[in-house]
C-alpha cells in the first residue's frame, strides 16, 4: 500500500477514487510517565516515554488507515495529513488522527 502526502503519484494514473479514509489512535499517558516528563521539562531534554507513546499511536493510526483503504479496494492513499492532539481531563490522553484519500492507480 502506497501512502503519500502528495495529491498525485508521479508517473502513475489514478483510475478510481474511493473517498476519505481515517486512522485514529488514542493513548493514555500514565502518572509515572507524566512525572518523568515533568522532570525532563525542568532539567531539559527529550521525553522518551511520550515519544514512544506517540510512535505507537502513529503506527496504530497508519495501520487503521491502510486497512480501511485496502478493504475499499485501494492500492494507495494520497493527500495524507497527520494531526496530533492532547485530549482528556488535564491532557491525559494523546491522540493521533491520520486521513487521506483512498485510490487505485494503474501499475
Amino acid at each position: 500500500m502506497l501512502v503519500t502526502t502528495t495529491n498525485t503519484i508521479e508517473g502513475k494514473k489514478i483510475e478510481q477514487y474511493f473517498g476519505v479514509v481515517v486512522g485514529e489512535a488514542v493513548m493514555g499517558a500514565n502518572v509515572f510517565k507524566d512525572i518523568f516528563a515533568s522532570i525532563r521539562d525542568i532539567v531539559g531534554g527529550r521525553s522518551g516515554s511520550y515519544e514512544d507513546e506517540l510512535t505507537k499511536a502513529r503506527k496504530i493510526a497508519f495501520t487503521e488507515l491502510t486497512e480501511e483503504a485496502r478493504q475499499l479496494g485501494a492500492n494507495a492513499v494520497i493527500g495524507v495529513d497527520i494531526d496530533y492532539e492532547v485530549i482528556g481531563q488535564n491532557g491525559s490522553m494523546l491522540m493521533v488522527s491520520i486521513c487521506g484519500t483512498a485510490v487505485r492507480f494503474s501499475e
